[in-house]
Order: C-alpha cells, then sequence, then structure tokens
C-alpha cells in the first residue's frame, strides 16, 4: 500500500470516528446511569487496531477526540479529559487483549475488554478532577452497562469484516506490515 493511500485511510478512519463521536453526544442517552454511551466511536478504534495495529488505533484514537471535543464543544474541558483517558486507556487494553490473549478472545471480547476499561478511566478521571474519590462508588454501575455496550460494538466490527471482502483488509494489513 502507497503511503499515500494508507494516509488516505487513516483519514477516513479519523474522520468517521470524529462523526461517531460528536453524533452520539448528541444522542439521548436512553440508559438509566448518566455517562454510559454505546462507544460508537470505538468500533474504528478496533478496526483500526486489527488493519493497522496499535500506534495507528492510538492515533485515530487522539485525533477522533480532538476533532469530536472540538466539533462537539468541550474542548479541553472535563469532558475532554475524560474522554481522552478512557480512548487512550481502551487502546492499551485493547492492544494488549489482541495481541496477547488472542487464541482467548474473540473481537466482541477485546471490545468488551477496551468498554469497560474506557468506563473505568472515565469514572477514575472523574474522581481526579473533582478531587473526589467518592465518584468511584459509580464505577461497578458503568462496568455492568459497558458489557453489552462493549457487546454491541464488537459485534458490529465483526459484521463489517464479515461482510466486506476479507482479500480486502488482510491485503491492507499485509501490505502495511510489509511498509513498516
Amino acid at each position: 500500500m502507497s503511503k499515500t493511500k494508507r494516509l488516505v485511510l487513516l483519514a477516513l478512519l479519523v474522520a468517521m470516528a470524529a462523526t461517531l463521536h460528536v453524533i452520539e453526544g448528541w444522542l439521548p442517552v436512553p440508559m438509566p446511569v448518566p455517562g454510559a454511551k454505546l462507544g460508537l466511536a470505538n468500533t474504528i478504534s478496533l478496526v483500526a487496531l486489527v488493519i493497522f495495529g496499535w500506534q495507528d488505533a492510538v492515533y485515530i484514537a487522539i485525533t477522533r477526540v480532538l476533532l469530536g471535543s472540538l466539533f462537539g464543544g468541550g474542548l479541553f474541558g472535563p469532558a475532554f479529559i475524560m474522554s481522552m483517558g478512557g480512548a487512550l486507556i481502551s487502546i492499551i487494553i485493547m492492544t494488549h487483549v489482541h495481541n496477547k490473549r488472542a487464541g482467548i478472545f474473540s473481537l466482541v471480547g477485546v471490545s468488551v475488554a477496551g468498554a469497560v476499561a474506557h468506563n473505568l478511566a472515565q469514572v477514575t478521571m472523574a474522581a481526579v478532577i473533582v478531587y473526589s474519590p467518592g465518584l468511584l462508588w459509580y464505577a461497578p454501575y458503568l462496568v455492568l452497562f459497558a458489557v453489552p455496550t462493549g457487546l454491541f460494538t464488537g459485534l458490529a466490527v465483526n459484521y463489517l469484516f464479515a461482510k466486506a471482502p476479507a482479500s480486502y483488509w488482510f491485503n491492507i494489513k499485509n501490505k502495511d506490515l510489509q511498509n513498516k
């Protein structure tokens, strides 16, 4: 894959992730726990992790949070800090599970682990921001909601890879690895 094609694909993934980030912020949360979301943008991070690897997944997550916060409001505010912390921890955990536990966990398991890590990081960041460790009581509730949302995003990524031509995805990954 040429560097130009790779850059275009990464830019498209960033655009999709930032758009999902903003749209998800606009959607009413049908869940009884404030702060719980579907994590739609995490689907793009998981796709990037599988196709390009952890470095580009981190790049996409950082750029997604920056652009999503810029266009959705709240750039460099508490929500931005919580979102950035959650996204980065989620990528770290998903990378570890995907690379070290690939025989045990499917992409759905990787996604659930990422969703749980994301929610735990967000509530921890919130507790640090407001200097209130009492907010950590909220963590079990967010973990409870992270499991079905992680299942949803993991199944969405599985569906994407099942419906897209496998030769296309693996062709990108193999050529990308040859260029590094």
